[in-house]
């Protein structure tokens, strides 16, 4: 853990977990995750935590009655979190290989991302996805490509 100040960019998941340290550790070993900061309360729960995930801050604590809502059951988050990574194939094996529940194995899509999502077991969803071309596609490219899935004519 580095003992330097966690500075957080504008927009940061904070996920709210049952067995924090748990999921500190899982993170670590399915996604890479740097631990940043930890305060525990004393009594085996993480009060808040600060990891890095591939460059980017996400927070982190148990979940306590009455200060927030309960944290999702595996596979039912109404959010997924996005992350654009170098190979989205290693990353979806690394967090299946770590305990994660595949959701959507890695495919090419019709927007031009190489692109999976698993489920992790502390309630929450990440989606793994890489640029097949360099650059972002157009609206009237991943327009046509679209129409294409739809016929079920991608490949």
């Amino acid at each position: 853990m580095m003992d330097t100040p966690f500075r957080l960019p504008p927009i940061v998941p904070h996920l709210v977990v049952n067995r924090g340290g748990d999921a500190i550790d899982f993170y670590a070993r399915a996604l890479g995750a740097e631990l940043m900061s930890r305060l525990d309360n004393g009594e085996g729960l993480v009060m808040n935590a600060g990891l890095t995930i591939n460059g980017a801050a996400v927070m982190l604590n148990d979940h306590f009655p009455g200060m927030s809502p309960p944290p999702p059951q595996p596979g039912h988050s109404a959010v997924t979190i996005h992350l654009t990574v170098d190979n989205a194939d290693r990353w979806f094996d690394r967090a299946v290989a770590a305990g994660a529940t595949p959701a959507m194995p890695p495919a090419d899509m019709f927007w031009g991302d190489r692109y999976a999502v698993v489920h992790d077991p502390f309630g929450h969803s990440w989606a793994f996805a890489h640029n097949l071309h360099g650059h972002q596609l157009g609206h009237d490219e991943i327009n046509s490509n679209f129409a294409a899935f739809k016929e079920g004519a991608m490949q």
